[in-house]
């Protein structure tokens, strides 16, 4: 019996500077088949087809009406932000694709980050690293 395949996902890249994090390339490689931007534009016609999901990471890829009439089978957007401000919600709902995103997945940190600039601002410990 032939494995079913698995739903294609398109990211802009793995590593690097704009890329998603390998690890993160790793996970997502365990449950999808994974299309990088160049992979899809070298041939978007056989990949289109194929993707089903974007995984939108630190606002890319772009989101926009031409990437979305080229992707006839696209059920998902994957945001791993916490806000979507940047994607026109409205525009990709008129296509039939639904978009997700992680409200909470930064806000333990953020809130570390809170209490450690509160802290080192209370106790003068920047100025108390600087050499005079």
């Amino acid at each position: 019996m032939a494995e079913k395949e698995l739903p294609g996902v398109l990211i802009l890249d793995v590593g690097g500077t704009h890329g998603v994090l390998e690890n993160l390339a790793a996970l997502l490689k365990r449950h999808f088949h994974v299309i990088t931007m160049k992979e899809f534009l070298e041939n978007k016609k056989e990949m289109g087809k194929k993707i089903q999901s974007v995984f939108v990471f630190e606002c890319r890829p772009t989101i926009d009406r031409e990437l979305l009439e080229s992707l006839p089978n696209l059920k998902v957007i994957g945001n791993s932000g916490v806000g979507v401000d940047h994607l026109d919600l409205k525009m990709i709902s008129s296509f039939g694709v639904k978009v997700t995103n992680t409200p909470r997945a930064v806000a333990d940190p953020t809130a570390d980050i809170g209490m450690a600039l509160m802290l080192a601002s209370a106790r003068r410990i920047v100025e108390g690293n600087v050499l005079n």
